[in-house]
């Protein structure tokens, strides 16, 4: 089993959540995508975030494909970070192939994240072109650290059988939907 993991706040989940996961299905070979809405973001302010069931409920709106499921397993397990739940995943599912699924403005910043370096040695990743950040996030300092290890885009589907670090960055994304785009200024859904 082949199964992308796309984690994040879904405040508001949107269009563009559903299309990243069907463009990755297809272009990773990958079975499934997980959507992990997690309780709170660390690096994000909570007081703009809707409650976590109301999240939940919309993403599974709008997953509104059979292969795409929808779980809050970081407030189940306790944690806020990646590295727990991909080391919680991998204990529990030692047989699955993970990979990781970020958008590029993900990658600009994931040298903040929670032991980072780990993340990226433990799951191959997924990074997703999201214009305008594609120069930035190429020239971020996780994406310069881990350059020898980023695949040509035409061996993505063979990234979930790669042994971690490895990571390809996907073009042919066009949508331009965030969730900030789609949040009023008092963090209430548009």
């Amino acid at each position: 089993m082949r199964i992308g993991l796309l984690g994040g706040s879904f405040n508001p989940p949107h269009l563009a959540h559903r299309a990243i996961s069907e463009f990755a299905l297809k272009r990773l070979r990958l079975d499934r995508v997980w959507w992990l809405v997690t309780p709170g973001n660390p690096l994000k302010d909570q007081r703009a975030q809707a409650n976590l069931q109301a999240r939940l409920d919309a993403a599974r709106a709008i997953a509104d494909d059979p292969r795409i499921q929808v779980s809050c397993l970081e407030s189940v397990i306790g944690t806020r970070y990646t590295d727990d739940t991909i080391n919680f995943l991998r204990r529990r599912a030692s047989a699955v192939r993970f990979v990781w699924i970020m958008g590029a403005d993900n990658l600009a910043q994931f040298h903040r994240w929670q032991n980072w370096q780990r993340i990226a040695s433990q799951i191959p990743i997924a990074v997703i072109d999201r214009p305008p950040q594609s120069f930035r996030a190429l020239a971020a300092p996780a994406a310069q650290a881990l350059a020898r290890y980023r695949l040509p885009e035409s061996e993505a589907s063979r990234l979930a059988d790669r042994r971690p670090p490895a990571w390809v960055f996907l073009t042919g994304m066009k949508l331009k939907l965030s969730s900030t785009g789609l949040r009023n200024p008092d963090g209430t859904w548009k």
